[in-house]
């Protein structure tokens, strides 16, 4: 999670701007249930009559309510209504502290006259004791107070609810009761109307931001991993597998994008939702707090025993995506060989193998996560029937309205679905955990083939292209013994080093380590002079023609392929390239000629025309060294010899270096290396290798007839 956040960081004003948006949509959503509380309270059962005090009153009730009234209260009064029309009154007071003076003014003499004029005896009792002087203004202080003490604790609610029941037949008598019920509704209505449209609004702005928000973080990661992949040497990309890697890429950062896209909308969005529910329930006042605890309480432990069965297998399914990633790899890759061997049936049920045991750990997590949405809808109807069966007895018994009830039940309500979302949420965190933590283990791998803090990329001196290799030894990571061992010699401007020796003795090996895909264990390699490892590697290869064993070809035309060394390659060059690797007579077959395209992989040229076109790439780059990795393998011996005839006459400056297999194809080389078993067994020239080299002697005899080997000693 916390890998998760670190990549919004790089978006913090846009996500404090969804957190207001998302504090902004709880709030409407918490004030919802609160107006339509009040439509029912107020505007059905009381007709729109919010508190005890009128708008308008006769004068002839507010005269029989000051009989109830203290001194102080008889002025307030007064204060507070000037005449509308004959004989009815009209409130000239707005501020709030007015309003709250006159609602506890009016109060209990309203419930105090209500009471009267349902009892005709105690009306009469009552004008007799005023008319004969027997009740005081001390006395009916007293009264007052023996009837607070009578109603208790539910006082404040039985005065207001009578004082509420008075004013709306009040205004009943006057004719206005409908006017008042229907303001009030419309009033209500109306602003319950905007915050719906306000949390449309902030709804759309929030999808419309944590959409760009996901999109940002897909595409950042997407670049860092690619640029990672790219730095790392061939030792990194072994350690993760190609198919690891480009589900890391792929795959993983969808995980997280999507997540993301989630975790703004609603991991973010179900806190504020809940804490505010709660925050509200308990303005509510109706004692069934406690139903809230018990059920948020059964929704935690259901989450905790769901989550701790079904992470394992989430942790176990993103190396399972690997697996079917690779097998998929390797057969797409593999298939005419694959078929060559009649091994369809055998690759079908290695696939299916991969395919099912991913299919299982899937089954495994959806089957556990299917019990919590009906498990979830149990828990909310039962809080439901819960607050309906304790609410319907304290609405009997005076203590709440039903509105409340409404009220209560709609938060409680939201505060489940806060941890609902949040329990949604879970199944697919703990994925995307796994998936940020893959893609994290990526970016702070540290690249075995680094930069020099000061490169001496500047120095003018390093452009002769003069190879030294000065007791050089090499192992692999990993490996216990040497793949290389004590390799001495030099490869010079003007000259070719051609490199032979039987399969496994390390040639190619021996190749790689000058462009730095692998660096040596032991002793150095220099260029003019200046160690490589003191070179960046953008300098050091700029200056390497790098033919590989197996050519790569990459999607696009001709032209975008012999000009990939670089954009200032002019089309001169380019063709002069293809003319000297032979490959100038079949591209001007094509019809489009250098515009001709070409497949991924170069899947629409044959093996001998991509692997002239590799070698034309490396020369339209005009290195100082080139780097041939038994890249002559492909070719019919009639273009092998015009080629090495071509490269003689065109590239007479630059330091050549050769891997092969053929004799035929090194013979002419000034010096030739024969590797066995990571040593240099032989060195010198055809000639002097066939008089003094075994392990030469016994290449060139299963490869040459004796007429050629001429007077080799026996």
């Amino acid at each position: 999670m916390l890998k998760i956040l670190k990549y919004l960081w790089q978006s913090k004003w846009a996500v404090l701007a969804v957190f207001a948006l998302l504090f902004t949509e709880a709030w409407c959503d918490l004030s919802l249930p609160q107006y339509t509380s009040d439509i029912v309270d107020v505007g059905i059962q009381q007709g729109g009559v919010e508190t005890a005090v009128p708008e308008r009153v006769r004068e002839s009730t507010l005269d029989a309510l000051k009989r109830f009234m203290t001194d102080e209260e008889i002025s307030l009064v007064d204060a507070a209504y000037v005449p509308d029309s004959e004989g009815v009154l009209r409130l000239n007071a707005e501020d709030g502290e007015t309003l709250d003076a006159l609602d506890r003014a009016f109060g209990l003499p309203m419930l105090a006259l209500s009471a009267f004029q349902e009892n005709e005896k105690v009306k009469a009792d009552f004008e007799a004791a005023v008319q004969s002087g027997r009740l005081t203004r001390e006395n009916l202080a007293a009264i007052r107070g023996q009837a607070l003490e009578t109603l208790g604790d539910n006082a404040e609610t039985v005065i207001h609810q009578r004082a509420v029941l008075f004013v709306k037949s009040e205004y009943e008598a006057l004719g206005i009761a409908s006017h008042i019920q229907t303001s009030y509704l419309l009033r209500t209505g109306g602003k319950m109307l905007a915050v719906t449209l306000l949390i449309v609004a902030a709804s759309i702005l929030v999808s419309f931001l944590s959409s760009r928000v996901a999109a940002r973080v897909g595409m950042t990661l997407r670049g860092q991993v690619f640029s990672k992949v790219v730095s790392f040497s061939s030792a990194e990309t072994d350690r993760f597998s190609t198919a690891s890697l480009i589900t890391r890429s792929t795959n993983d950062i969808q995980q997280i994008q999507m997540v993301v896209v989630m975790l703004l909308r609603l991991v973010l969005y179900a806190p504020i939702l809940g804490l505010g529910g709660v925050f509200k329930v308990m303005e509510t006042h109706t004692g069934m707090s406690w139903i809230i605890g018990v059920g948020v309480g059964c929704i935690v432990a259901l989450i905790a025993v769901l989550m701790g069965v079904a992470m394992p297998k989430f942790k176990k399914m993103q190396t399972l995506v690997d697996r079917v990633n690779l097998v998929s790899r390797e057969i797409l890759t593999g298939l005419p060989v694959i078929r060559a061997f009649s091994r369809e049936k055998h690759e079908e049920q290695r696939f299916d193998q991969a395919n099912t045991d991913l299919m299982r750990t899937q089954l495994f997590t959806n089957r556990v996560m299917t019990f919590m949405q009906p498990t979830m809808m149990l828990l909310m109807n039962g809080i439901s029937i819960l607050i309906v069966w304790v609410g319907a007895q304290r609405i009997d018994m005076g203590h709440m309205q039903v509105g409340d009830m409404m009220a209560f039940i709609t938060y409680t309500m939201q505060i489940v679905m806060s941890f609902l979302m949040l329990s949604m949420m879970s199944i697919m965190l703990p994925r995307a955990g796994v998936a940020a933590g893959r893609i994290n283990e990526v970016l702070e791998t540290e690249n075995t083939i680094r930069d020099p803090e000061k490169p001496r990329d500047n120095e003018k001196d390093v452009l002769r292209g003069v190879i030294c290799f000065e007791s050089v030894s090499f192992r692999y990571p990993d490996s216990d013994a040497d793949v290389l061992t004590d390799i001495s010699f030099t490869a010079r401007p003007g000259e070719t080093t051609a490199i032979i020796g039987s399969t496994g003795s390390g040639k190619s090996t021996l190749l790689n380590l000058i462009p730095r895909f692998f660096d040596v264990t032991a002793g150095r390699i220099t260029l003019d002079g200046v160690d490589i490892r003191e070179l960046s590697q953008h300098k050091l290869r700029s200056l390497l023609g790098y033919v590989p064993q197996k050519g790569v070809l990459f999607s696009g035309d001709i032209e975008s392929n012999l000009k990939f060394g670089g954009a200032d390659i002019s089309d001169a060059q380019m063709q002069r390239a293809a003319a000297i690797a032979q490959a100038a007579d079949f591209i001007g077959q094509k019809p489009e000629q250098y515009h001709s395209p070409i497949a991924q992989g170069g899947s629409n040229v044959s093996g001998g025309q991509k692997q002239r076109l590799s070698i034309a790439r490396a020369i339209a780059k005009n290195p100082q060294v080139y780097l041939f990795d038994d890249s002559f393998s492909a070719l019919d011996y009639k273009t092998d010899v015009a080629l090495r005839r071509a490269l003689n006459e065109n590239i007479r400056d630059a330091a050549v270096i050769i891997v092969a297999q053929r004799i035929s194809t090194i013979a002419h080389a000034e010096q030739i290396l024969v590797l066995d078993e990571g040593k240099i067994v032989g060195r010198g020239t055809h000639e002097e290798l066939l008089r003094t080299c075994a392990e030469y002697r016994e290449i060139a005899r299963s490869q040459l007839s004796e007429e050629e080997l001429g007077g080799m000693q026996a």
